[in-house]
């Protein structure tokens, strides 16, 4: 049995330990919010916050989270309730196809945490780990800009 805190709930998973993150998130507990994008780390989408820090969560076994924090994009805020990032993605244009975004919302977060400077080169040092394959960054990085100096 592992036991870990997923978006401040404490949970148990009793499957296979080395089953990625990825899927024990969307399958075993059906937070469908981190997306697969590549399978192989490259590309973002899945990123989680483990522990605060940014994680591929396709990379990771569930085996090697026993007692870990983890937070999914859903922790940010609800529909009823969009959290100052997810309003910002939407008001800006951040949030195109959506494939990405739900590791930029956790990337952008993580930045934030940790005194997130809405200077263009720290926003593109702290989304660098992942893809956009739509139009490019722009938005994204205005989104979060936006949402950092408290504007909407």
């Amino acid at each position: 049995m592992i036991r870990l805190s997923v978006n401040g709930k404490r949970r148990s998973y009793a499957g296979h330990p080395f089953k990625r993150l990825l899927d024990v998130l969307r399958e075993d507990f059906r937070l469908t919010g981190s997306k697969e994008g590549c399978g192989e780390g490259e590309c973002g989408a899945c990123s989680v916050l483990i522990d605060g820090e940014p994680v591929n969560s396709c990379l990771i076994p569930v085996g090697q989270l026993e007692g870990a924090k983890i937070e999914t994009v859903e922790s940010l805020g609800t529909p009823e309730k969009l959290g100052r990032l997810q309003k910002a993605f939407l008001e800006h244009g951040g949030a195109q196809c959506g494939i990405c975004t739900p590791g930029m919302l956790v990337a952008a977060e993580a930045h934030r945490r940790c005194g997130g400077s809405t200077k263009r080169q720290a926003l593109c040092r702290a989304l660098a780990g992942n893809l956009c394959r739509c139009t490019g960054y722009k938005h994204i990085i205005e989104s979060v800009a936006a949402a950092l100096s408290g504007k909407r």
